[in-house]
């Protein structure tokens, strides 16, 4: 508020010292105006008092009753201020009258306009009665004495004097005020610039451990899956050929896995929700959680009856709380023990919270974390571990996931009692999904050889897919672009169901694609396929379902039976 005000003062000393001499000129020019006012209406007030004298000795004059009009005269003497008073005849003699000391009136009277003589106010009267002039009156005051007047002003210009030397004092302040401020404006700014570079620095020091960490496990994961492959066109052994097998399979599985954490924590991996029960799906992962922990940290499971639904991608979940025992057994390099407890939060009266929450709260016994690393636990890339030994992914992962399904993630650490990290989740109102399985194709469908209408722009994809289709039963058609695949529609429509991916040249995404395809031919089901897309999520809200890459020929088959089935129009 004080910059703001600090714009309407003065801008240098110079200029506000001139303010100051021309604010004392104009008080000394009004205090001039308010004298002349003052001695005017003084002038006025005397001239009124003669002609009050003048018509009371009107009657003693014109019977020339002198002892009457002295009488008249004597009645003055109560004000102090008057000091002489004469009524005269109408040959102008002096017929009554008083004067204090020194101060007698003229002897002879003339008619006159009032005069001020030093500190003296002189004023005439004419005494008239029916239009006969009688005589006149004379009367004499002192006007204010100047001490007395410089008394009075003295106040004012101890004022006038202050506010010119405040005026005077902010001026200069100002300057110093406002070179001041320059200087801050210019650290301000090259503050802002230093801490625009560390920001840069700290994005380049976070792309640095991204790309560092993620090519690292890629080319362990590729090693893998190369050396495999080299070592299966070797061997002939059908043990050593399944084991290789089974080390690839691994590799990509752990590949789709370190990708699907980084989609998740960009919040770009589409969500699959659905309404579940929290104990049976976590008890579910227990053996996953023994054979991924160590012999000596055990794990517990604790959940109150009557737990409210949830309504999250249970797959999620399942990563999600992986993730976090993973950290778990880490921190506890000695042994422990894992509880994995639930709870309802009904949500407090005012407050601004989503609603009703779960919580799902897994706490381990470990060393816990300092005070000073609470902070960045969440963010991506953040490790503790040695080089290689992990990504600081899994609660970045976590964090991403918990945001994503509406919800929220906690954390409270102590270092040697052990951490707590808490999901949650918001309640669902929905009850819990009746899922059946697709019927079985009837006799006439089963021995159907489909025809699928497949897009996809990367030609090594596309054969592969196609080659998976056929092994499976199906009749694939590629199209390499979308606006192709309309035209192939548009030439024949007895496709038995379209399988897109979702990001293709040419400007028409697959969920157009899928869009334009459910208007025109409603008959043709369509699958989507993507590794990373924007409009996933978009697609699962309208009920198309989305394979995520890289999938298995299993997960193909299923979605493929799924969708075929769907479409049939006694399918429930």
């Amino acid at each position: 508020m004080f910059m703001r005000l600090a714009r309407y003062l003065p801008a240098t000393p110079i200029v506000a010292v001139g303010m100051a001499l021309l604010l004392l000129v104009a008080s000394l020019a009004l205090a001039f105006h308010n004298e002349q006012v003052s001695q005017s209406e003084r002038a006025r007030e005397i001239q009124v008092q003669a002609e009050i004298l003048a018509g009371s000795i009107a009657a003693p004059l014109a019977f020339d009753d002198r002892q009457a009009a002295q009488e008249y005269v004597n009645a003055l003497r109560a004000n102090p201020a008057i000091e002489a008073v004469g009524t005269y005849g109408a040959d102008g003699s002096l017929a009554a009258s008083f004067g204090r000391k020194g101060a007698a009136p003229p002897q002879f009277n003339s008619i006159g306009p009032p005069v001020i003589h030093g500190n003296q106010l002189i004023v005439t009267a004419p005494v008239v009665q029916g239009g006969a002039y009688l005589g006149s009156v004379y009367l004499r005051t002192m006007t204010e004495p100047l001490p007395h007047r410089a008394v009075r002003y003295l106040g004012i210009a101890i004022i006038v004097i202050m506010a010119c030397l405040l005026v005077g004092t902010l001026g200069a302040s100002y300057a110093t005020v406002s070179a001041a401020n320059q200087r801050l404006q210019a650290e301000i700014e090259s503050r802002e610039q230093a801490e625009e570079a560390l920001r840069q620095a700290q994005k380049m020091e976070a792309m640095g451990q991204l790309t560092g960490g993620v090519a690292h496990d890629f080319n362990n994961l590729l090693m893998v899956a190369s050396s495999g492959l080299d070592l299966l066109d070797r061997t002939t052994d059908p043990a050593k050929i399944a084991r290789l097998r089974q080390g690839i399979r691994q590799a990509i599985d752990r590949g789709a896995k370190l990708t699907q954490q980084l989609l998740t924590f960009a919040r770009r991996s589409p969500l699959n929700p659905d309404v579940l029960e929290l104990e049976p799906r976590v008890r579910g992962l227990q053996d996953l959680l023994d054979r991924s922990l160590r012999e000596n940290i055990k794990v517990e499971l604790d959940f109150p009856p009557s737990l409210w639904l949830v309504e999250v991608d249970p797959s999620q979940l399942e990563v999600a709380v992986l993730n976090i025992a993973l950290n778990a057994r880490d921190a506890m390099p000695a042994g422990g023990r894992i509880v994995i407890t639930a709870q309802n939060e009904p949500a407090p009266q005012g407050a601004e919270t989503p609603g009703d929450m779960v919580r799902l709260s897994i706490h381990d016994t470990g060393t816990g974390i300092p005070t000073e690393l609470m902070d960045k636990v969440f963010e991506p890339f953040f490790t503790t571990k040695g080089v290689g030994q992990g990504t600081g992914l899994g609660l970045s992962q976590v964090y991403g996931f918990a945001r994503s399904s509406g919800g929220n993630v906690k954390i409270e650490s102590e270092v040697g009692s052990g951490t707590t990290v808490s999901l949650l989740l918001p309640r669902s109102s929905k009850s819990l999904p009746v899922k059946a399985k697709p019927d079985t194709l009837d006799a006439g469908e089963a021995g159907k050889r489909f025809r699928i209408l497949l897009v996809e722009d990367d030609e090594h994809v596309a054969q592969l897919v196609g080659e998976m289709l056929d092994q499976i039963g199906y009749a694939s058609h590629r199209a390499p672009a979308a606006a192709r695949a309309i035209s192939m529609l548009e030439a024949d429509s007895s496709y038995d169901l379209l399988l897109s991916d979702m990001i293709m040249p040419g400007g028409m995404t697959g969920l157009d694609l899928a869009r334009d395809v459910a208007r025109r031919w409603p008959e043709i089901p369509t699958l989507l396929m993507t590794g990373y897309s924007d409009g996933a999520a978009a697609a699962a809200d309208e009920g198309i379902t989305v394979l995520n890459k890289p999938y298995t020929i299993e997960a193909l088959t299923i979605a493929l039976q799924t969708a075929l089935h769907d479409r049939r129009p006694n399918a429930e």
